[in-house]
């Protein structure tokens, strides 16, 4: 069916999809590479909550939609057109190339960059003043190598309301491909820093009132009772999947604070370890507010 297919510029009559060679594929496409986002300021969003989210926010500058998926995602794409975000239909084969899945989801948002880099003023640089004036929860991901994680710490403060996530050198671009997916649009909604340095984390968090907590297997403090301690604003940290957080900043850190294991496994993912974390906060900051 070709009856969703733009019309070409004047002339009344849908518009052939876009091939893999076509320029603005080719040029999207590149954007699976680092140095290429870093280049254009430019990133890929791939998938409906992902694309819902670039355009409701504003930072989608095109839509890419496979053909045989104009019906499926017609609401989207209508919204897309109604905000002024063009609508390029194009053909299997572009859509593989614009995607790094096995199954491509059939739609791809270009956006524009939306992660800051770390303010010469201490604090994250928010797209909202508020958080950086008083934040109450900021998770920490610590040099996280897997963009997966750093995808889904994102989606998890998100969900519970985190003020902002900030990322140290180190950490996995959080406009990976990888990483954008498994947020699930939520990085359309918190702020996100990256390249904080570890030797600033702390004095930023308590720049800003926040008291510093690092989850670690061997913390004193017992996260399930701790209520009164982490009832204040706090910045979370949550270190390297293979290496923790390093000794130096969890020493200068307030609390080392661990989640208890009942079973016999040795230890909780990240994902898993922050979301107990910052469920916490998030109880206990509803309670005070």
């Amino acid at each position: 069916m070709t009856h969703n297919i733009p019309p070409e510029q004047g002339t009344g009559r849908p518009a052939d999809p876009f091939t893999e060679r076509t320029p603005r594929v080719v040029s999207a496409s590149k954007l699976h590479r680092a140095a290429a986002r870093r280049k254009t300021g430019r990133f890929l969003a791939e998938g409906a909550n992902s694309v819902e989210a670039a355009v409701s926010t504003g930072y989608a500058m095109e839509i890419f939609c496979a053909e045989d998926a104009l019906d499926r995602f017609a609401g989207l794409v209508s919204t897309a057109r109604t905000s002024g975000v063009r609508v390029s239909t194009v053909t299997p084969r572009a859509i593989r190339a614009l995607s790094d899945t096995v199954s491509p989801a059939g739609i791809v948002a270009l956006c524009r960059t939306l992660v800051r880099e770390p303010s010469p003023v201490i604090g994250p640089p928010s797209r909202d003043d508020e958080h950086r004036l008083s934040p109450r929860v900021v998770a920490v991901g610590q040099a996280l190598a897997e963009p997966g994680n750093v995808g889904s710490l994102i989606r998890v403060a998100d969900a519970l309301g985190v003020d902002s996530v900030w990322l140290t050198e180190g950490a996995a671009d959080p406009e990976n491909t990888k990483a954008v997916r498994a947020s699930a649009g939520s990085l359309f909604h918190v702020p996100v820093v990256k390249g904080v340095t570890e030797s600033s984390l702390v004095s930023r968090a308590h720049a800003l009132g926040l008291q510093v907590a690092v989850a670690t297997a061997g913390g004193e403090v017992d996260v399930e009772n701790a209520d009164e301690q982490l009832s204040r604003p706090t910045a979370w940290i949550f270190g390297n999947e293979a290496h923790g957080v390093p000794a130096s900043v969890a020493a200068a850190a307030d609390l080392r604070v661990r989640i208890p294991i009942r079973g016999r496994a040795e230890s909780l993912n990240i994902v898993t370890a922050a979301s107990i974390c910052l469920h916490t906060s998030a109880r206990l900051q509803a309670v005070s507010s």
